[in-house]
C-alpha cells in the first residue's frame, strides 16, 4: 500500500504552496501586475490539483470501507486543501475586480 503519513503530507505541501501562491498573485495583481497574477494562478492551480490527486487516491484506497484510518493529520490535511480551493476562489474573484478597477 502506501505510507500514511507521508502521503497525507503530499496534500498538506500542495495545499499549502497552493495558498501562498494565490496569495502572491493577488499581491501581484493589487500592483496591476496581471500577467504575474495570471502565472501564479496557473501555478496554484497545478499545486491544487496535485494535492486532490493525492486525495483522490486516498479516496480510491479507502473505498468507502474505512480501510484508511482518520489521524489528526488527515484531517489537517483536509482543512489545508479546502481552504486552499477557497483561498483560489476568492482570490481569483478578487483579482477580477482588481481588472475592472484598472480598465
Amino acid at each position: 500500500m502506501f505510507e500514511l503519513e507521508e502521503t497525507v503530507m503530499g496534500i498538506i505541501i500542495n495545499a499549502g504552496q497552493s495558498r501562498s501562491l494565490c496569495y502572491e498573485a493577488l499581491r501581484q495583481a493589487k500592483q496591476g501586475h496581471f500577467t504575474e497574477a495570471d502565472d501564479l494562478l496557473r501555478q496554484a492551480t497545478a499545486a491544487a490539483n496535485a494535492a486532490h490527486a493525492v486525495q483522490t487516491r486516498l479516496i480510491e484506497a479507502d473505498q468507502g470501507e474505512g480501510k484508511i484510518p482518520v489521524t489528526l493529520v488527515l484531517v489537517h490535511a483536509q482543512d489545508h486543501l479546502m481552504t486552499s480551493m477557497l483561498a483560489r476562489e476568492l482570490v481569483t474573484e478578487l483579482i477580477d475586480l482588481y481588472r475592472l478597477r484598472a480598465a
